[in-house]
């Protein structure tokens, strides 16, 4: 019966097969028993299904509109069934076909295969029955020659110990001592067996000739004229002989310390180092073509030589890493004294290249002395002690610059003036410091060894301009005498020019400070951020490395100090002449006044000589000058006014003391006059704040002294020159005129008989001064 005469049902349930049997291959899944088949409606989908069942539990437990919407749902369900075996036909339909195709090509192949196979094992067969014939025939010759092939090698064997002793002749004249050994060591098995009977002489002729090589390898090894290399190999070629080499081991690696002496870094291996870099920039890198150095090949031969060691005496590996450790310590060693000579940057990097080159060479043949990692913390201390070294130098290199001063006797210093050496300071400050940043910039700039130290440098450098100002500020105020202290740490040298500081360095040194704070600190912090940026931000973790505020706050501070020491130190001077002039002469029996005395002279030449010093280092200011007006009651002085002084004529003695209580009340209503204000960095402004100095100074002299009439008359005289003297010279002219007043008040407080000289006698004896000097001028030019 055909697929299409089968019932409904029996169809629906083939087709329910074969997808079950497609999508549940599983046996076990129609394995499961009857208790379980119809627990639910769902088992319609198992193989063991029964339809009566079905329907009677159907039945009872639906009523007729749930019957007729489960006969909806499975027509739905059986034309989905159809529709996908449908898909599942012709899906595998070109399957079907293929394989058809397939097994018709297979089965037209066979047809014949077993003619041909049985044809091959005809043929096979034959060929095996030929060769064993062939191999029967020939069995007593094969053995034949094989047995005189033995002989063969027996005799050569024979001939080879006979010829032994002459072949190690040759090789002692020729002093090939590896040859012999290996010939040796290759005879060495017949020897042994046949040595005391059939080879007895050739064995003794051969010990004979051994011995002597040995004695041969023996003197080489300790020979200071072979190289490494040649001592290590014929150290081999001993151990090879079973040679005892324990006593030969301590002696060996005395030899090997002490060529570590002839690989000590000097200054030519250096300039070799440096040649080459040369030559590599000119040649585009070619290494090829530029010689190693003489340290190179001395290096490559103890490289060589621990390698042998290696193999020669397989338990001196401590001894060996003691020796690289030793080698590469001594190279930092000797750095670290170049560094404290100084050394330029490029020599500096040439050795740091030299041992890192080392490092890798021993590194490659010994790897177990770590030589990388501590060569890494030995560089980074070479590299910072270099920093560190470099800043000393350029401290030096100003401090030079500026002690020329005033180490140059008086008759040369003359011819210099002091704003060369003002340049000098500016130069070495500034440009000293930017070569010293291009300096630092190669050290960024070199990757020896793989080193990763641009952070590290750059804190470095930060952190070394940050001392190195701070050490600056310590050496202007050790050179001007202020920090005199700080000179038990210098030497001899320095402590002797600290005594011999003259006002003019000070000066230049003030000045300096000013051009530090205002030009080179911005332009060196511009250099450092365009090129140190980054790095730890920390010095050390005692704060920031490179504070450019504090520094220039630093500098502003010392250029106030070193100005105001400088006019200490010309009012010290000048305060050496005044003094004199008040205590040498007994004032209580002066002379009346002839002319105005020397002392004022030579004032006037100190105070000449500042202004010339302070011309060729301090800018010329707008003088403001400060007069007082004839209206107010400023000019109520004692002998500021004609009126005052007709007045002081005509009194008596009482009179005259009666005048004292009239000028002090006449103080209490004087227009107040500021008479110590900043000194700024001016040529007026340091001659103003030094008279200033001096006519306080002037006052207390006066008011230490007894005077007489005459006494009294000299000081109204010589002040009245100096008043129109100093007027030239100041800005402050009231503070002036203010300090002079009181200078003659003094001078009349302290006067038995204050009775002044007329105007017109003060008048006639300075017109008879200044005659005089100018009858002398023309002579003295």
């Amino acid at each position: 019966m055909g697929e299409d005469d089968m019932p409904l049902d029996d169809k629906a349930k083939r087709t329910r097969d074969l997808l079950s049997s497609f999508y549940s291959p599983d046996p076990s899944v129609s394995n499961t028993s009857n208790s379980f088949k119809f627990a639910s409606l769902d088992a319609i989908n198992t193989t063991s299904f029964d339809a009566e069942q079905y329907m009677n539990l159907l039945v009872q437990k639906s009523n007729l509109e749930g019957l007729l919407q489960r006969h909806v749902e499975m027509a739905a369900e059986i034309k989905n069934l159809d529709t996908d075996l449908q898909m599942l036909v012709y899906e595998n339909y070109n399957k079907f076909i293929s394989a058809t195709d397939t097994i018709k090509r297979m089965k037209s192949n066979i047809v014949g295969m077993e003619a041909s196979m049985e044809q091959l094992l005809g043929k096979i067969t034959s060929v095996q029955s030929r060769s064993d014939g062939v191999n029967t025939s020939l069995f007593e010759k094969r053995e034949h020659i094989e047995k005189l092939h033995r002989t063969h090698n027996l005799l050569r064997k024979i001939q080879f110990i006979y010829d032994l002793p002459a072949r190690l002749g040759k090789c002692i004249k020729s002093e090939t001592y590896a040859d012999a050994v290996k010939i040796y060591m290759g005879a060495m098995p017949i020897l042994k067996a046949y040595g005391d009977s059939s080879f007895q002489d050739c064995k003794q002729a051969s010990e004979e000739a051994m011995a002597t090589i040995i004695k041969k390898l023996q003197g080489k090894l300790f020979l200071d004229s072979e190289s490494i290399q040649a001592r290590a190999e014929a150290a081999v070629l001993l151990k090879k002989l079973n040679f005892p080499m324990d006593n030969l081991k301590a002696k060996l690696f005395e030899k090997l310390e002490q060529s570590l002496e002839g690989l000590q870094l000097k200054h030519e291996d250096i300039a070799n180092v440096l040649v080459e870099s040369n030559d590599l920039s000119e040649q585009g890198n070619n290494t090829e073509s530029v010689p190693g150095s003489v340290h190179d090949v001395l290096a490559c031969e103890f490289a060589e030589a621990v390698r042998a060691y290696q193999v020669i005496f397989p338990d001196s590996e401590k001894q060996l890493i003691k020796l690289s450790q030793e080698l590469i310590a001594k190279h930092f060693e000797i750095t670290a004294g170049y560094i404290k000579e100084w050394i330029p940057i490029a020599n500096f990097l040439g050795v740091l290249r030299i041992i890192w080159k080392d490092v890798h060479l021993m590194d490659k043949v010994l790897s177990e002395a770590l030589l990388p990692d501590c060569s890494l913390k030995a560089s980074q201390v070479a590299v910072k002690q270099y920093i560190k070294s470099t800043f000393s130098h350029l401290l030096h290199d100003i401090s030079d610059s500026l002690t020329n001063v005033h180490i140059k006797p008086k008759e040369e210093a003359k011819e210099h003036l002091l704003v060369v050496f003002l340049e000098a300071g500016k130069t070495t400050v500034l440009q000293g410091s930017v070569n010293v940043l291009l300096d630092f910039r190669q050290l960024l700039e070199e990757n020896l060894g793989g080193l990763q130290l641009s952070n590290l440098i750059i804190e470095w450098v930060r952190e070394g301009f940050q001392d190195f100002f701070r050490a600056l500020h310590d050496r202007f105020l050790l050179l001007s005498g202020k920090n005199k202290s700080a000179s038990q740490d210098e030497n001899s040298r320095e402590v002797m020019q600290v005594e011999k500081v003259i006002p003019g360095l000070v000066l230049v040194l003030a000045q300096l400070s000013v051009f530090i704070e205002q030009t080179a600190i911005p332009r060196i912090t511009e250099e450092i951020a365009a090129y140190f940026s980054g790095g730890g931000g920390l010095a050390s973790g005692k704060g920031p490395a490179l504070v450019p505020g504090e520094i220039s706050q630093t500098f502003h501070s010392d250029g106030e100090i070193l100005l105001q020491h400088y006019i200490n130190m010309i009012t010290q001077k000048i305060l050496v002449l005044l003094r004199k002039r008040f205590t040498a002469p007994n004032w209580v029996k002066h002379k009346e006044p002839r002319e105005v005395h020397m002392f004022v002279d030579l004032f006037l030449q100190e105070l000449e000589a500042i202004r010339t010093e302070a011309k060729q280092i301090l800018p010329y200011g707008v003088l403001h000058k400060h007069r007082r007006s004839e209206s107010n009651g400023s000019t109520a002085s004692s002998c500021s006014n004609p009126l005052r002084e007709d007045k002081m004529i005509r009194s008596n003695a009482h009179r005259a003391r009666s005048q004292l209580l009239e000028t002090h009340l006449a103080k209490l209503f004087k227009q107040k006059v500021e008479i110590f204000t900043k000194t700024e960095y001016t040529q007026e402004s340091v001659v103003t704040t030094v008279v200033k100095l001096c006519l306080k100074s002037l006052l207390e002299f006066v008011r230490l002294q007894t005077f007489n009439r005459s006494g009294f008359q000299q000081i109204q005289l010589d002040i009245r020159f100096l008043r129109a003297s100093l007027r030239e010279i100041v800005e402050d002219e009231a503070a002036i005129d203010f300090l002079l007043d009181e200078v003659i008040v003094g001078a009349s407080e302290r006067c038995l008989d204050p009775i002044p000289l007329e105007p017109p006698i003060l008048d006639k004896l300075i017109q008879e001064k200044l005659a005089r000097e100018k009858e002398q001028t023309p002579i003295s030019s």
